[in-house]
């Protein structure tokens, strides 16, 4: 499957192709960085990233803050095409390991529900657009499978956190109560240290990245509509006013703060992440249908609670399969069209996870009870 992706990727691609996708952005910022321009210079993004093929008139910025810059340089050595096939093929190898690692977590069920997974429309459209949905969900997988094991390593890769922090923020109140009642200073010492590199390694390549990014995010936070709950809520109620869309995140954390000091003691992240994602992603101030990638653990586990359980999956084919459309209608993901999918998925879960997940329903019957039964 990967080998047919990447000769077809490489056969198809063209830098005009790739000029259209999200995946320019991350080229343009790469292609300053490795000659030690402002990444963030709006005249000279624009310039490259016209230069290929781009269309529209104003740049296309890197939305992630300068703690991302180490995800772009590399693709400043490369061409807009080579740059497309190797970015698009990053995508496939973390989606693909994302749900092997799943299906682990899972407990290696015998079916093939887990391929369900290469058809979530969050994570298909971040290798349609060329964003980074994916890493982040790679990141979370990561933590997720070595919380346990491997404390430093899955401390590292909670790097996702501050490459789109307004994702987390739920989830990240609850990280930092789960490791100082724990006392899991491993984990920490391993985010803090994958974290303070990527600032550092920002600093080096541009002193003025962060104020750089300051200014154009500020500049952007009138003009820009974001498809999420949150915005809704702001344009209901105080248009002028953008902390407003703060206040679902406000009471999502205080929510997920009560969630967590009533259940510490049986706390288990594969049995309480899935919910907890969901919301931090459903009331972020800022988020793209992209982003909902990162989402993917919840769904899998709700899959696999629906189906031991004996339920339909139908009302989750229905909810993916309207969202699928809007993905090979080319909807842009900016559009208002993607506002419902982030409660949607909530409202999915929550409707499959009403009883607690069993292992009585495909389990075979006690051996005393085949002896009556061969008996009979």
């Amino acid at each position: 499957m990967l080998v047919m992706g990447v000769l077809i990727l490489i056969y198809a691609m063209s830098a005009n192709e790739a000029a259209q996708r999200d995946f320019i952005c991350y080229w343009a910022t790469g292609q300053q960085l490795v000659h030690h321009a402002d990444p963030y210079d709006g005249q000279a993004i624009l310039q490259i990233e016209k230069s290929i093929g781009y269309s529209a008139s104003s740049p296309f910025f890197m939305s992630e803050p300068p703690t991302a810059l180490f995800i772009a340089l590399p693709l400043g050595f490369l061409s807009a095409k080579t740059g497309a096939v190797l970015w698009s093929l990053a995508i496939i190898v973390c989606l693909m390991a994302s749900i092997r690692l799943l299906w682990i977590l899972n407990g290696r069920p015998p079916d093939r529900l887990h391929l369900v997974g290469y058809l979530f429309p969050p994570a298909l459209a971040c290798l349609l657009a060329g964003d980074t949905g994916v890493f982040l969900l790679f990141g979370v997988v990561l933590f997720l499978y070595f919380h346990d094991s491997k404390p430093y390593l899955a401390g590292a890769a909670l790097i996702v956190l501050a490459l789109k922090p307004q994702l987390f923020l739920p989830f990240d109140l609850v990280l930092l109560l789960w490791i100082v009642a724990g006392k899991r200073f491993r984990i920490a010492i391993g985010a803090l240290t994958a974290i303070g590199l990527c600032i550092i390694f920002s600093v080096l390549l541009d002193r003025s990245a962060w104020s750089h990014y300051a200014q154009i995010t500020a500049e952007q936070i009138d003009d820009q509509i974001v498809p999420t709950a949150s915005f809704l809520f702001q344009m209901l109620l105080a248009q002028n006013h953008p902390w407003v869309q703060f206040i679902p995140t406000a009471v999502a954390c205080a929510w997920a703060t009560r969630r967590y000091l009533n259940s510490h003691a049986q706390w288990n992240w594969q049995n309480d992440m899935p919910v907890l994602l969901l919301i931090s992603v459903m009331t972020s101030p800022n988020a793209w249908f992209t982003d909902e990638a990162i989402v993917l653990p919840a769904i899998l586990y709700g899959l696999y609670q629906t189906s031991n359980a004996g339920r339909s999956l139908i009302p989750y084919c229905c909810v993916a399969g309207v969202a699928l459309i809007e993905v090979f209608a080319n909807v842009d993901i900016t559009s208002g069209l993607y506002i419902w999918t982030a409660p949607a998925w909530l409202l999915w879960y929550l409707s499959g996870s009403r009883f607690p997940l069993t292992e009585e329903v495909n389990a075979p019957p006690p051996a005393g009870a085949m002896t009556v039964i061969a008996n009979n």
